[in-house]
């Protein structure tokens, strides 16, 4: 399975676009039936589901109960957010355009930001992502300083580097007011309603034509790729009027 990523992997540093990740076509959504180190479990692994049927892209449909969040719970508008922790460009728009979005928007009461996992790069970014919901369960007012250190941590897509395990217990442990053996043992009790949780963020993405990170629902808009600042104003402004 690890040499399957890596070839997939490779295959798409050498054709990836310049604004998005292809990801649906290319890695099967067996990645969630996958064990940490990336061999899979004991269990016969599920089958993948069917194909979604694609849904007219609007923020109302969008299911946004049970997601980390940053913002007041009842802003009047929503921005939804797809992401994989070992995406560069989710990066990009983490280090770029959420700190403005968070300063103008959320601080200010005028918007919550919702987070979903679109995972597809191995298993470094399923650990990430179940360490994501564990932290958002055991410290919510913690998740989104934890999120931002993920990122500055973030290396080369598909290094040897960060991203397992340990070196993800080392960023938890580093955040104040978070207990990191805690998080790692509700990783380990919660692992298979983690990992639906993280599927079912997968498949509604996908009905919404969402093939790649970072995606984002606003209003009616799909912002698609690492996009600049100004196309989530734009969004934003819509929803607004």
């Amino acid at each position: 399975m690890e040499e399957q990523l890596s070839n997939e992997k490779s295959k798409m540093k050498l054709s990836i676009p310049a604004s998005i990740l292809i990801a649906g076509v290319m890695i099967s959504l067996t990645i969630y039936f996958t064990g940490i180190n990336g061999t899979p479990k004991t269990a016969t692994p599920k089958p993948n589901p069917a194909e979604p049927t694609l849904q007219e892209v609007d923020i109302k449909n969008v299911e946004v109960r049970e997601d980390p969040f940053i913002g007041v719970s009842n802003a009047p508008i929503t921005m939804v957010y797809w992401s994989d922790y070992q995406c560069p460009f989710c990066k990009k728009t983490e280090t770029e355009v959420l700190p403005t979005l968070k300063r103008d928007y959320v601080d200010t009461g005028k918007m919550k930001i919702v987070f979903k996992d679109f995972v597809f790069l191995g298993p470094d970014s399923i650990e990430a992502a179940l360490f994501d919901r564990a932290v958002w369960e055991l410290y919510p007012e913690q998740y989104f300083t934890w999120r931002e250190a993920m990122y500055a941590m973030q290396d080369e897509e598909g290094g040897e580097g960060f991203g397992d395990r340990t070196s993800i217990e080392d960023v938890t442990q580093g955040i104040s007011g978070i207990d990191q053996s805690k998080v790692s043992a509700a990783v380990d009790a919660n692992i298979d309603a983690y990992k639906a949780s993280i599927q079912a963020d997968y498949i509604e993405g996908q009905s919404f034509g969402i093939n790649g990170t970072p995606s984002v629902i606003i209003g009616t808009t799909l912002i698609n790729g690492a996009q600049p600042l100004a196309a989530f104003i734009d969004a934003i402004t819509k929803v607004e009027k």
